[in-house]
């Protein structure tokens, strides 16, 4: 019997499956992935470092649906670069948005994401941020991204009063602001404020 063409397990098999049952279930187990593609659970650990070494698997996967283009852009102005990226890097976890909590709660080890953070961090050195504020900028940028592509994910309609009035101020400003677009314009509110307050930080 020949072999086959292609290896029955491999790294980015394991990846997809493991997105796969993230994307249902919000979480995965090394049997569950093993039982997914029909193969025995000691066989999944030939090729990955245990449960730790598929989650870096799974954030390189949805990392690389992000544009680090505009941080490393010559010319363009730091504010215009973190917004652009910021865009590229909701767009990208808004597809997944089960595997937000998964990756937000574990360190980030994956190199070819830790390059991204590598260019973000220079990017702001070298427009001139103290060492000591570049973290705090880039982990505000994590929480508004990921907060929004989490909102991205939730019901059109999150606020339900029961009685409107008992809550007559806040009916009214649900009707203000109607539906479309709801997501995308706190998105870009918080985002303003995130790189006005950081732009604050340069000017003390």
């Amino acid at each position: 019997m020949g072999r086959p063409s292609k290896p029955l397990l491999d790294r980015e098999r394991i990846t997809t499956a493991a997105l796969q049952l993230v994307d249902e279930k919000g979480e995965f187990s090394v049997p569950q992935i093993a039982k997914k593609l029909g193969v025995q659970t000691a066989s999944v650990y030939h090729h990955v470092d245990g449960r730790d070494g598929i989650v870096e698997l799974l954030r390189e996967r949805v990392c690389e649906a992000i544009d680090p283009t505009p941080l490393k852009s010559p010319g363009l102005p730091w504010e215009e670069a973190m917004a652009a990226w910021a865009r590229s890097y909701r767009a990208a976890f808004a597809a997944h948005p089960k595997a937000i909590p998964l990756l937000a709660t574990s360190p980030v080890r994956a190199p070819r994401v830790l390059e991204q953070y590598e260019l973000a961090a220079g990017l702001l050195l070298d427009a001139g941020f103290a060492p000591a504020d570049v973290m705090p900028v880039i982990i505000g940028l994590d929480n508004v991204v990921l907060g929004s592509a989490l909102d991205l994910a939730a019901p059109e309609t999150m606020w339900e009063p029961a009685d409107e009035t008992v809550t007559p101020r806040l009916a009214e400003a649900l009707a203000a602001m109607g539906a479309a677009g709801r997501p995308d314009r706190a998105f870009e509110l918080a985002l303003r404020g995130l790189i006005a307050e950081a732009r604050g930080l340069l000017l003390a």
